[in-house]
């Protein structure tokens, strides 16, 4: 497919008649504001950005793109750590205004177009003591991080994002609209929870609700940073029999200036123990007692508060604009030789923005059988998401660095990766994503829905 840096005025204006959102090129006021992504350190220019509003303006993005032999990024909340959601000469099919939600609170489900954020969902489900199981930036594009699989706070008591996902309706790159379900094309349906956006464009999902809060048992606790070693050796012990209902994830990070942290502790490194339980109050002030007690914590911000509130704990510290970086690897368990390493890079943390979260998991993804979805990495005992950033490109490289060098260290102790969590790591990376029986079904799958790799703006699957 060829690539145009310049795309006609009467052939903008003839798509624009058949078109109801809006078409921004490079010289039309906001053209700036709407190529901008999430990670600063992304700075690409496409041909046109397509404002989508509905299917059809989707069909018509696309049968445009195909005429005029132009290369596609897709974006819903344009939160992909690489930028995919971006790209340069080609075509931005943007489906941002594209922001219905109906929830059906009797039925438990709701139906969520593709421009939807998470916040946005939240709000509306937990108006009736709902949610979806999702991630934990509230910023974050319900679209991507549904396709890539889905984790999150409330991940071990229900599942992944994909594990509550009814159905999808999806445009193909012949601009056919399909739904996906498990009794109506069950093989793309598959494909699409954790294959990511390599099929197709979905713009509408159905989800299956659960009941969470209001009110929930979560925050974190902070120990110095070099009381590492001791607080991750007894977190291993406590999480050993811990219920369902608790989810964990382990941060090193720099303390943040925020009004809530002490002046004398900004700037210090620490590991924090960030904790919810999708259960009651009380039930969670007791299973997570013996961690709040543990050593010497020099904060503790772990008590009764809304869902809500909790979902919006890790905004602050992954505003737009900052140059975002990171590796990602799962890891079968907490060894001491992990333990190690983590304690290590802790403490060579320089940027005041750079972070890294390791993801509690287990509970119920692994209760589901590994091949029932794309998704893959059910058995993993914990992911690492390892952040080299900085609020400028000043220090940048050097934050890359810090996270390849973290990752490598890691490398004896690799098994997966979680698909959302990896940069434009190749072809290799994305197999070891998927693991190798996966990755053949999934190429098969895109030699049936993209034969010519329209949709190859992604974590991208060749077909076969």
């Amino acid at each position: 497919m060829t690539q145009s840096t310049e795309i006609g005025r009467i052939a903008v204006d003839e798509l624009q008649a058949s078109f109801r959102g809006g078409l921004v090129s490079p010289d039309d006021a906001g053209y700036d504001e709407h190529r901008k992504v999430w990670n600063g350190s992304i700075d690409r220019r496409p041909a046109l950005i397509a404002r989508c509003t509905g299917v059809a303006d989707v069909r018509a993005a696309i049968r445009f793109a195909r005429l005029h032999g132009l290369r596609v990024a897709v974006r819903g909340g344009g939160h992909s750590f690489p930028g995919l959601s971006v790209c340069d000469d080609g075509m931005v099919i943007d489906l941002a205004p594209m922001k219905g939600i109906r929830v059906d609170p009797g039925a438990r489900t709701a139906r969520v177009q593709a421009g939807v954020l998470l916040g946005e969902l939240d709000r509306e489900t937990q108006e009736f003591g709902l949610a979806v199981p999702s991630g934990i930036v509230t910023h974050t594009g319900v679209a991507g991080l549904t396709l890539g699989g889905g984790i999150g706070w409330i991940m071990r008591k229900h599942g992944l994002t994909v594990d509550n996902l009814l159905s999808v309706d999806l445009v193909t790159a012949d601009g056919e609209l399909v739904t996906a379900s498990e009794d109506r094309n069950a093989d793309l349906f598959w494909g699409v929870r954790g294959g990511g956006g390599n099929f197709g464009i979905v713009t509408e999902f159905e989800f299956r609700l659960v009941p969470v809060g209001p009110s929930v048992m979560a925050g974190p606790v902070f120990w110095p940073m070099e009381d590492a070693p001791e607080v991750l050796r007894f977190y291993r012990d406590w999480l050993a029999d811990c219920p369902d209902e608790l989810m964990t994830v382990a941060v090193q990070r720099r303390a943040p200036a925020l009004p809530i942290v002490p002046p004398e502790l900004v700037g210090r490194r620490v590991l924090a123990i960030v904790s919810c339980y999708a259960g009651s109050v009380e039930d969670g002030e007791r299973v997570m007692r013996p961690m709040k007690e543990f050593g010497s914590p020099v904060l503790d911000f772990c008590r009764p508060k809304p869902f809500l509130e909790h979902q919006r704990t890790f905004d602050p510290s992954f505003p737009h604009g900052w140059s975002y970086y990171v590796r990602s690897c799962d890891i079968a368990a907490l060894s001491d030789e992990v333990i190690d390493v983590v304690a290590d890079y802790g403490m060579r943390i320089t940027s005041p923005v750079t972070s890294v979260a390791l993801w509690q998991m287990g509970g119920a993804v692994a209760r589901i059988g590994n091949d029932a979805t794309a998704f893959n990495g059910r058995n993993a005992g914990f992911t690492f998401n390892i952040n080299g950033n900085s609020k400028t490109a000043e220090g940048f490289d050097a934050e890359r660095q810090w996270a390849r060098d973290y990752w490598s260290a890691l490398a004896p102790h690799h098994t997966s990766v979680y698909v959302n969590f990896l940069m434009e790591e190749g072809e290799e990376r994305v197999r070891q994503a998927y693991g190798a029986a996966k990755y053949g079904r999934l190429k098969s799958l895109k030699h049936t829905y993209d034969p010519t790799n329209f949709f190859s703006l992604n974590q991208n699957i060749k077909p076969d």
